[in-house]
């Protein structure tokens, strides 16, 4: 005699940290409202004002905070913060989406955090990856999604995509054929973390 279905995993909880425009953040968005996403938008957080990434959370309904470093004492402050505000809304992830900002032992000491980073680690890591990597010459780079450590996109890949540098391609021409790839890969892989959840 059959048990029925098995039951359905609870959809997995993110808290998405951004700093800019929010095109990861929006792909996430996008995905989590199909029929039977496995993943949901739990909060966004933001380490400036006015923010295109706040301002596409709160059109979506999804509450939003700031984070700002100059308003704490010491960067230790800021991180400790930071935690508290993320674990008021207890994700399952945190997503740093265009964050452009180092985490610190707080948040990394009570989160799983994932990264998209625009090139394929580790070559060219930090904030000018897409510059570095037309500066190096190469004739292919992309994008990479790791989890994040106490290093500068130092932590293991999870996945990577690779594209083309064409010819006639300028820094901004080329960051935006990877910015497409790196929102198609940012939400294969959040899919794949909550179908397989062995990683908590």
């Amino acid at each position: 005699m059959s048990d029925g279905p098995a039951p359905t995993a609870e959809p997995l909880g993110l808290v998405v940290l951004v700093s800019g425009s929010g095109s990861n953040l929006q792909a996430l968005i996008e995905a989590a409202a199909e029929p039977a996403a496995p993943f949901r938008v739990l909060a966004v957080g933001a380490d400036r004002d006015g923010t295109g990434g706040a301002e596409r959370a709160e059109r979506a309904g999804i509450p939003t905070f700031v984070v700002r470093v100059p308003d704490y004492m010491t960067r230790a402050d800021w991180d400790l913060d930071l935690e508290r505000l993320v674990a008021e809304h207890e994700p399952d992830l945190v997503v740093s989406a265009g964050f452009m900002k180092v985490l610190g032992p707080a948040v990394l000491g009570a989160h799983r955090v994932v990264n998209t980073h625009p090139a394929l680690l580790p070559s060219f890591p930090g904030a000018h990856g897409v510059h570095d990597a037309m500066a190096h010459g190469v004739k292919v780079t992309g994008c990479t999604c790791h989890w994040v450590d106490a290093g500068v996109d130092t932590g293991p890949i999870i996945e990577q995509r690779a594209v083309r540098v064409e010819p006639d391609d300028t820094v901004e021409s080329l960051h935006e054929r990877i910015k497409v790839a790196e929102r198609e890969m940012l939400v294969d892989v959040v899919r794949g973390l909550a179908a397989d959840r062995s990683w908590r």
